[in-house]
């Protein structure tokens, strides 16, 4: 069955580490949905988030591969086990005046913010799992999506676990 899996990868903060992990997933002609990276915990490593969509057998594949990249040190099928992913969304809607106690409602229920407002048009953050960043850009179409931007999915075990599969 095919469906989306995160993975987290710690890896060593050095130049060419996403662009060897992205070059692995071209070359072998698996898909990134999405793909986070920052700082970790421990100094010198960074954690990088992918979002891929395939079967067990490929998602097995990409676990394998990844570990045999010098640069990886430790490989974790997120979505393997329970865990709590987030993604950021901003959005430019098109809006009247007149609209925004509307669009507002919309905001209120998504639990999301207005972080700009200008003379035609706001800006609404939205953090949540993905369906709730769908949900909104789909009541929000009607009036107008200006700009729309996206951080892709961040995640981490449940738990007390550190690096533990």
């Amino acid at each position: 069955m095919i469906n989306k899996h995160t993975i987290s990868a710690w890896v060593n903060d050095q130049p060419g580490v996403l662009q060897r992990i992205s070059g692995l997933f071209g070359r072998r002609g698996f898909n990134i949905d999405s793909i986070t990276v920052g700082n970790s915990e421990e100094p010198g490593l960074s954690r990088m988030i992918i979002v891929t969509t395939g079967d067990e057998q490929t998602v097995d594949q990409i676990e394998k591969q990844l570990s045999k990249l010098i640069d990886v040190i430790k490989v974790d099928h997120l979505s393997s086990s329970d865990m709590v992913a987030r993604e950021l969304c901003f959005i430019k809607v098109r809006v009247e005046p007149s609209k925004r106690p509307e669009i507002l409602g919309v905001v209120n229920t998504f639990r999301a913010s207005v972080i700009d407002i200008g003379p035609n048009s706001l800006i609404v953050q939205v953090v949540g799992e993905l369906y709730k960043i769908e949900a909104m850009v789909e009541l929000l179409k009607p009036y107008g999506i200006l700009e729309l931007t996206r951080t892709g999915a961040t995640a981490m075990r449940r738990g007390d676990c550190w690096m533990n599969s």
